[in-house]
Order: structure tokens, then C-alpha cells, then sequence
């Protein structure tokens, strides 16, 4: 299993990155560019002074947009797993768990990466005396990394067994962009909007991830145990539909 995983990612490595150094260079320029819009936006157009923690606009805005970029991505990406490995599919080495897995490691890897250059060049550029705990951020990206797995193994067979599905899931999930706290913090909510923006795990994975970045932010509303089991439900249920219907969906393709 393990020599047909990193075969996989292999695969996906000179497909989706190809061969120069092109393809990586915009896996870095993608989260630069967001953050640096949502900076010039709140900090020039709009004309605030301060974030509303610390005192950086671009750790700020980094701590929440790298987030929501690395869940949704590695959702997406699972998601596509069957249809990406479809050729490969045919043969019995190869199962939809590898294609699952590989999709899964490699974006994983790739988003910590990103995380750790931009963070580390923030802090570089902006000579920021950064205290991070360590293991709250670590914690942060693997639970977000967990949820993308589970929300992308359910659309992996919603999309393939409905394919009106695809298109439904990109409109529907276009909010959580303006509902994950990327741009504002839970705290500033009034209580009946907290109450409702409660319920998105994305946006608890933010406040996880500012817990670690900035030791003045408790985030106390966050729950581990909710992203946790939210997050191996929809894995679960995912893998056990796509066990139960894996050659008629092969068809569908």
C-alpha cells in the first residue's frame, strides 16, 4: 500500500505541480496575493490602524486565510481523488484508499509548507518577535487537515454519484469564506450570530490556529472534540458509501 501511496503522489506531483519549478512558486503566490488583498482592503481602503489582534495586519489575515485555503483545497482535492486516478483505478495494486491517501498527504504536506514559509516570512520581513505554541498550531493544521479529508471522501461520492452535486457544493459553500472569522474574530459577534457561526468548524479552526499564534487569544469558544467528531462522521460515512457503491461509481466517470 504504502509503495503504491507515494507512487501516487509521485504521479500527482509532475501532473498538478509539473516538471519546473512554476507550479510551486504559485502554490506560494496564491496565499501571498490573498493575504496581501485582504491587507490592502482593511488596512489602506478601509483605514484601520491595528487588527483586531496584535499589531500585524498580514499575521493576522495569514493566521485565518491560510486556514480556510488549506481546508478547502485538500477538500477539493480529495474530492477529485476517484476521477484523478481513474486510469490507474483498473488495476488490483491500486484502491480508492490509495487514491484517497496520496491526494491526502500530498496536499497536507504542501499546505504545511506554504504555512510555515509565509509565517516565517512574515515574521521575517516585519521583524515580529513571534512566541508561538507550537503544539496548538500543529494541532490546528491537522485537524484542518482532517476535516478537508472527511468534507472531501463525502464529496467524493456525492459528486460522482449525483453530479449536479459538484456545481450545488460550490455555490452552497461560497459564505464560509465571509463565515470562518478570517477577517473579524468570533468575540465581536453579537451572541445570536455566535451562536450560529458556532456550528462552522472552519471557523473554530481559525480560532485554533490564533490560539497558537498569538498567546493573548484564548478562544475559548473553540471545541476540538466537535472538529474531531464532525470531522470522522463525514469520513466514515464517506468511505463506507464509496465502498458500498466503488464499481458503479467507476462507471459513472
Amino acid at each position: 500500500m504504502a509503495r503504491t501511496v507515494v507512487a501516487l503522489m509521485l504521479r500527482e506531483i509532475s501532473t498538478s505541480y509539473g516538471r519546473s519549478a512554476g507550479g510551486y512558486v504559485w502554490a506560494l503566490a496564491d496565499p501571498i496575493l490573498g493575504i496581501a488583498l485582504l491587507t490592502a482592503v482593511f488596512q489602506g481602503a478601509m483605514g484601520n490602524t491595528r487588527p483586531l489582534i496584535g499589531t500585524n495586519f498580514p499575521l493576522f489575515y495569514a493566521s485565518g486565510y491560510l486556514v480556510f485555503q488549506m481546508y478547502h483545497d485538500i477538500g477539493n482535492k480529495v474530492a477529485q481523488s476517484l476521477r484523478f486516478s481513474r486510469p490507474l483505478l483498473a488495476y488490483p495494486a491500486v484502491t480508492f484508499v490509495d487514491a484517497l491517501i496520496a491526494r491526502l498527504i500530498l496536499n497536507t504536506v504542501t499546505h504545511v509548507i506554504v504555512f510555515a514559509v509565509v509565517i516565517g516570512g512574515i515574521a521575517m520581513i516585519f521583524r515580529l518577535p513571534m512566541v508561538m505554541d507550537v503544539s496548538t498550531v500543529l494541532r490546528a493544521l491537522g485537524l484542518t487537515a482532517l476535516f478537508g479529508a472527511g468534507v472531501g471522501t463525502m464529496n467524493c461520492f456525492l459528486s460522482m454519484r449525483f453530479p449536479v452535486w459538484e456545481r450545488a457544493w460550490s455555490i452552497l459553500s461560497r459564505p464560509l469564506f465571509l463565515m470562518s472569522g478570517i477577517f473579524y474574530t468570533y468575540g465581536l459577534m453579537p451572541r445570536a450570530v455566535q451562536e450560529v457561526l458556532w456550528w462552522n468548524p472552519i471557523l473554530q479552526l481559525v480560532g485554533l490556529m490564533r490560539r497558537g499564534i498569538y498567546s493573548v487569544y484564548p478562544a475559548d469558544y473553540v471545541s476540538e472534540g466537535y472538529i474531531v467528531s464532525l470531522s470522522l462522521v463525514l469520513l466514515a460515512s464517506g468511505l463506507l458509501l464509496i465502498w458500498r457503491r466503488y464499481r458503479d461509481l467507476l462507471e459513472m466517470v
